[in-house]
């Protein structure tokens, strides 16, 4: 489901008294997720002081790569996590525990 047909769907919940099916919720979840992720990314690249480019360089992405993951447009996959870490110079640590997810980098020691 993409973002259009979300919000549309999450409109219709709304005004049938804030009841979603369990797609729409399911899709809610991942999209505050990849969003909660992205902030963290673009948080830590901002606090190095780098450019989204010079991320994209660093984890072998590109810039657009970058900008959409920070904008919570995609779901990354474990080998891309890695490299983001490795990139910022941090560890990183997400804890899932149903609905709710926490992201933390945790930056290494100098």
């Amino acid at each position: 489901m993409n973002h259009a047909r979300w919000k549309l769907a999450r409109e219709r919940a709304i005004a049938n008294g804030g009841n979603e099916s369990p797609e729409v919720e399911a899709m809610r979840t991942e999209i505050r997720m990849a969003f909660d992720l992205g902030q963290a990314v673009h948080d830590r690249r901002t606090e190095l002081g780098i450019s989204q480019t010079e991320l994209a360089g660093r984890a072998g992405m590109t810039q657009p790569q970058v900008s959409k993951l920070e904008l919570g447009g995609t779901v990354p996959t474990l080998p891309l996590l890695a490299r983001l870490a490795k990139a910022l110079d941090v560890s990183l640590n997400i804890a899932l525990d149903g609905d709710t997810s926490t992201v933390a980098f945790t930056p290494h020691a100098a």
